[in-house]
Formats: structure tokens, C-alpha cells, sequence
């Protein structure tokens, strides 16, 4: 009996389908940092292409391949950085594919490769919340006990996606109805201000500090309202999705807020004013930037500077003109960044606490890190110690890569570069000046800033496991 070949090779079609579903949806559940890491290169190639098309730039004509690249890199990273202008490179096309990209990529690494998960498996089951609260604590991805109390029970998974979606439509849509007024106070046309006023508060709230005008934020440099409200979109966009729970969950029930919550907000605010302070104290005689305004206009730009340090992007004065001391002060503030599991890079405040906490532990002659109450246990200290080697790693190689192929002055790159693995997007002019081959590592940088800490913490976390036995004790000398 003859068979139908043609219904053979549906069927081998239809096989091979089933197959490559089965192992994506198994990816998934498998392997949260994998898949993440898979999600967010998908998202980079696709908005590469979407932002190479001619009808996203303003001439016409296709971006340059690492213009492209990198710009996309940054949209997806919730950066800022840029090789070129976004306001006349890029067509109404263009600015909302960054529009859209820069949402994407500011519901964070995890929180997004969850979502996915959960249409893939059409369920959220165990694993799922697993691969979703690590966003929260990378510790859960081993499978030791860990303290629910810290970030978000497991049962409370399926609130906090909901939460990370529902918290980004809002905040951004209320920060789009306040600066709508403050745009036409501007002078800004009201049609032209319809889209700037949601496209400055997706940039404000996650964080990337891209500008849709010609100027940037220049010509606002004197409105405190707009600025303010950029200020306070971007400390929401930074303190991090777990704690906007927290804060929603709880409200001003300042005992009941988990420990990981109160190490955000108070070391957030400490920075905040610490950096603040730095800059007024290091600026003030600077005729390029603070030294020809008077005590209000610096005090306030100094905290507008120190906010926007932190992951914000965001830029009044140059920030080619600073004093290198206080680019060193920016430097170290871009380094550490906002909250976990928020749209801010670094290596996250929460580390500066827990580090800042072991020191003065050990300083104190005490046997264990604690806080508030809470003792927090030796494996968190460990993969603080391992996301800070990580960061400074990525950023000494990088620099000394970057500096060798621009040949441009370290401090210059150095700063640059840690805006990059800081997703910052401040820059001394630098960026836009670099050769092609440099543009890819600081791509690259941008890329290993965004999910390099979040995965390494995880795949740190995951190798921690029972031992049976110790082994006898020998002490090297330290220090």
C-alpha cells in the first residue's frame, strides 16, 4: 500500500516542532540564568534590526551597523549611553522601537525570562517561581532553605509579576500627567508634547536617560518641577520592584518591611545626600558647572547630579566639565547603582550594605553579620563578595581594552565604562568619539553589567550545598 509523502513530512515537521518546544519550554525551567541571558541576546538582535531599518532614522538610511548594535544594547540595558544623537539620528519610527525596547528591558532579566516562561509552559508552577523570585534573591536557585522573610514568599510570586507590570503602566503614566504641563510651560508644542511626556517618563522610571529633544534636559535646566519629577521617577524606577511590593504591601509599616527593603531605602537615601554633599562641597568654584549659579540653583543641581549618578542618566551641567575628583565620586556612585531586581545597574546598594555590615561586624569583634534584628547568614556575604570581584573585573578590563584602542585619557574611559556596567548613561563625550572596535566592548560591557552580576549571583548561589565533612583549619595571613 503505497504511503502519502507529503503526510509524511508534515508529520516530521510537526515532530521536529514538538521537539524544539519541549526543549525551550524545558530551557526554561531548567536554566533561569541561561534562559535569561538567551531572552536578553534575542531582544538585542531583534531591536538591532528593527533600529537598523531605514524608516527608523531621520535620513533614511540604514544606521551603521555599530551604531545600531550599541544603541540597541543600551535601549534593551536600560542604559543611555549612545554613539549618536537620538533626538535627530532617529524618526518618530525609531524613537518608539526605544520607546517599547527601554520597557522591555526595564522589567529586568529574570522578571522577563519568567513571563516568557510562564506563556511557554502555560503555567506557573514551582520552578517557575523559583526562576521568578530569583530576580528578587538570587539565593533561591539553590535548593537549601532560604529566609522567605528577606524579599517575597514564593506564594507571592504571581503578585509581584503583576505587580512589576501594573507598578510600570502606572508610575509612568502619572509621571507622563505631570510633565505633560511642565513641557507646555516649556515652550514645547502641545502635539510634540503628547509623546514626550510618556517617552521622558519611561526614560526617567527605568532609568535610561534617553532624551527625545535636541538639547536634552538643557533647555529645563531651570524648571525644579520637571526636574523633581524626574528625580522622583527615577528613585522609583531604582529602589527596585520588590520593595515598590513591600512599600504597596505594607505601606508606612516601617516594622514590617522585610530587611532587604529598609537596606534599600536607607542606603539609597544616604547616597543620595552623601553624594549630594560631595558634589556641592567638590563643584561649587567650578565656573564650567556649579560655580556660576547661585546657593539654590547649586544645591539643587547637586542633588539632581547625585540622583542621576546613581543609574537615573539623566544631565544639566556637562559632565565632561566636572572637576576629576568629583568624577571619582560619580565614578563610585555608578559603581554600586540603585536596588535588586530594579531597573538601576551596579553592583546594587543592597551589596553595599551587607559588605558595610560584614566590615563592621569584624570590626566589632562579633561572630555574625546582623541588622535590624536579623542575622544575615554567611552564603549572602559570599556572593556580595563575588558580584563586587565580578563588577570590578569587567570594569578593569574593559577600561584597559577601551584606553588602548581610543588612546583616549583612563579617567575619561574610566568613567565611561563604569556608566556603562552601571547602566548609568552619563558620559564625558567619550563614548560618541570611539572607534568601532571600542564601541563593541563597551557594548559588551553594557551587556555583562545588566544580567552579568544578576547571573553570576545565581550560578553562585546554586553551587552552594551540603558538606558532610570539614577540613582541617589553616590560617593565611590577610592584610
Amino acid at each position: 500500500m503505497a504511503t502519502d509523502p507529503r503526510g509524511s513530512l508534515v508529520r516530521r515537521v510537526a515532530s521536529a516542532l514538538h521537539g524544539l518546544w519541549d526543549r525551550l519550554r524545558n530551557l526554561t525551567t531548567s536554566s533561569p540564568a541561561r534562559f535569561a541571558v538567551l531572552v536578553f541576546a534575542s531582544l538585542i538582535l531583534v531591536f538591532t534590526a528593527l533600529l537598523s531599518l531605514p524608516a527608523a532614522s531621520t535620513s533614511g538610511r540604514r544606521l551603521p551597523l555599530a551604531d545600531a548594535v550599541f544603541t540597541a544594547m543600551s535601549t534593551i540595558c536600560v542604559t543611555g549611553l549612545t554613539t549618536v544623537d537620538i533626538a535627530s539620528t532617529f524618526s518618530p519610527l525609531g524613537k518608539t522601537i526605544i520607546f517599547i525596547g527601554v520597557n522591555i528591558g526595564g522589567m529586568g532579566v529574570l522578571t522577563l525570562a519568567s513571563i516568557l516562561g510562564l506563556v511557554i509552559s502555560k503555567r506557573l508552577g514551582l520552578r517557575a517561581k523559583l526562576i521568578a523570585a530569583s530576580d528578587s534573591n538570587p539565593l533561591r536557585t539553590h535548593g537549601g532553605p532560604v529566609n522567605e522573610g528577606q524579599t517575597v514568599r514564593l506564594g507571592e510570586v504571581g503578585t509581584l509579576l503583576r505587580t512589576v507590570a501594573l507598578s510600570t503602566l502606572l508610575i509612568e503614566a502619572l509621571v507622563a500627567i505631570a510633565l505633560y504641563p511642565a513641557l507646555l510651560f516649556a515652550g514645547i508644542h502641545p502635539l510634540d508634547a503628547l509623546w514626550e511626556a510618556p517617552f521622558y517618563a519611561a526614560m526617567a522610571f527605568t532609568n535610561t536617560g534617553f532624551t527625545p529633544n535636541p538639547g536634552g534636559l538643557v533647555p529645563f535646566a531651570d524648571d525644579y518641577f520637571l526636574l523633581t519629577v524626574l528625580m522622583a521617577a527615577v528613585f522609583l524606577g531604582s529602589i527596585g520592584f520588590p520593595v515598590i511590593y513591600a512599600l504597596w504591601k505594607h505601606y508606612w509599616h516601617v516594622r514590617r518591611w522585610p530587611l532587604h527593603t529598609k537596606l534599600t531605602i536607607i542606603t539609597t537615601v544616604l547616597l543620595f545626600f552623601a553624594g549630594a554633599a560631595a558634589f556641592l562641597a567638590l563643584e561649587y568654584n567650578n565656573p564650567k558647572t556649579f560655580g556660576s549659579m547661585d546657593a539654590w540653583d547649586t544645591t539643587f543641581q547637586a542633588f539632581f547630579l547625585s540622583a542621576m549618578t546613581r543609574s537615573g542618566g539623566f544631565s544639566v551641567v556637562d559632565v565632561g566639565e566636572l572637576y576629576g575628583s568629583s568624577l571619582i565620586v560619580g565614578c563610585m556612585l555608578m559603581f554600586v547603582g540603585g536596588g535588586s531586581a530594579s531597573t538601576a545597574g551596579g553592583i546594587k546598594v543592597t551589596t553595599l550594605a551587607v559588605l558595610a555590615l560584614a566590615v563592621w561586624s569584624e570590626a566589632k569583634g562579633r561572630q555574625s553579620v546582623e541588622a535590624f534584628g536579623r542575622r544575615i547568614p554567611s552564603d549572602v556575604q559570599r556572593v556580595g563578595l563575588s558580584v563586587v570581584a565580578w563588577g570590578a573585573t569587567i570594569v578593569a578590563l574593559s577600561t584597559i581594552v577601551i584606553a588602548q584602542i581610543s588612546q583616549e585619557q583612563v579617567s575619561d574611559v574610566l568613567f565611561d565604562v563604569i556608566s556603562a556596567f552601571g547602566t548609568v548613561g552619563l558620559s564625558t563625550g567619550l563614548t560618541a568619539e570611539l572607534p568601532d572596535p571600542a564601541v563593541y566592548v563597551m557594548a559588551l560591557t553594557i551587556f555583562m553589567g545588566r544580567i552579568g552580576t544578576v547571573t553570576l549571583a545565581a550560578a553562585v548561589a546554586a553551587s552552594s550545598r551540603s558538606q558532610l565533612y570539614s577540613l582541617p583549619v589553616e590560617r593565611p595571613i590577610v592584610g
